[in-house]
């Protein structure tokens, strides 16, 4: 259980973290056919799931959309099919438009530290919840979250996950 719940959490926020950077008030935009389940703006990756050694089940995000200046609350549920062990790798290219913010491949094992997990995590059902406070800092605009998570093997797919959240727009100017 702890390790697909460190999984989970690890990913959901990464996801959630890097979009909320950029928090005020948003809008989701998302294909429902590839629709991560639960309350969230994230959805798979336009690949082949079918050798992903983890199945996320579901993901809410409270408040959906995030708000700048406010906490964030992560509440993700998943199952582990095969071991995740040290060396597994989280893949994570975050973009404001067109430009590119973050591109970097980082420890899967170190992240989930955060949520107080650890490696190997184990075949099982694994549910996490974590916290987040999201900058009222966080500049308007759309930006593009892209996750991919490969085991130490660097060839087994855990899993992939992509996001496309507007924040600002009308309301944000309203308040200028």
């Amino acid at each position: 259980m702890r390790l697909s719940t460190t999984c989970v959490a690890a990913l959901s926020a990464s996801v959630a973290s890097a979009g909320s950077w950029f928090g005020g008030s948003q809008d989701v935009i998302i294909k429902e056919a590839q629709k991560v389940p639960g309350e969230s703006p994230l959805e798979f990756c336009d690949t082949d799931h079918s050798k992903d050694i983890m199945k996320i089940e579901s993901v809410d995000l409270l408040p959906n959309p995030p708000e700048t200046g406010a906490e964030l609350v992560i509440r993700a549920t998943g199952t582990v099919f095969e071991p995740i062990t040290d060396g597994a790798t989280v893949n994570l290219v975050v973009k404001y438009g067109l430009i590119r913010l973050i591109s970097t491949t980082a420890s899967l094992c170190e992240q989930i530290e955060n949520v107080d997990l650890e490696c190997p995590i184990e075949k099982g059902v694994l549910s996490i919840t974590k916290s987040v406070d999201i900058p009222k800092e966080v500049p308007p605009g759309t930006y593009n979250v892209y996750a991919e998570v490969v085991n130490a093997d660097g060839k087994t797919p855990i899993t992939c996950l992509q996001a496309t959240v507007k924040f600002g727009g009308k309301d944000t100017l309203s308040e200028l």
